[in-house]
């Protein structure tokens, strides 16, 4: 799939770190570094605007090193980016960790996942059909 990118970091354009790789490492664009508290979120800016293709998104997920090690993940995970969407992209981190964590210029600091989106048309109903399952939710098919 081509999707159009319009790069203004100093950095190279997210690539796929392994052949397996389903998410794109995207890399913080700041002029100096973040001091992130405790507690503290920010949006981080990564100098990137994309151009997706129609009935695409494009999803910000956090890296699995940044959460085990340091406690850093994407607040709103994941955060979904419409392919009508022309603006930065930037990622929004929070340090749930107890210390004080360093971002630079540079730091890979969330991925980037493509995938296409289904439309969907609703349809109006009077009962919904009966499943094993129910209503059940939150804990309801398994350990508690």
């Amino acid at each position: 799939m081509k999707v159009g990118i319009l790069n203004i970091s100093n950095h190279p354009n997210p690539a796929y770190k392994t052949d397996g790789s389903a998410g794109l490492d995207i890399q913080a664009s700041i002029e100096k570094k973040i001091l992130l508290k405790p507690m503290e979120r920010i949006a981080v800016s990564t100098g990137l605007h994309i151009e997706l293709p129609r009935n695409t998104e494009a999803q910000i997920r956090p890296r699995s090193g940044l959460a085990l090690k340091h406690g850093i993940t994407v607040l709103n995970t994941p955060g979904t980016i419409d392919s009508d969407y022309r603006g930065e992209i930037k990622v929004i981190l929070i340090n749930l960790s107890d210390q004080e964590f360093e971002i630079n210029n540079g730091d890979r600091i969330a991925q980037l996942v493509l995938n296409k989106v289904e439309k969907i048309s609703w349809q109006n109903i009077k009962i919904l059909t009966e499943t094993k399952r129910g209503g059940g939710g939150f804990g309801s098919t398994g350990k508690q």
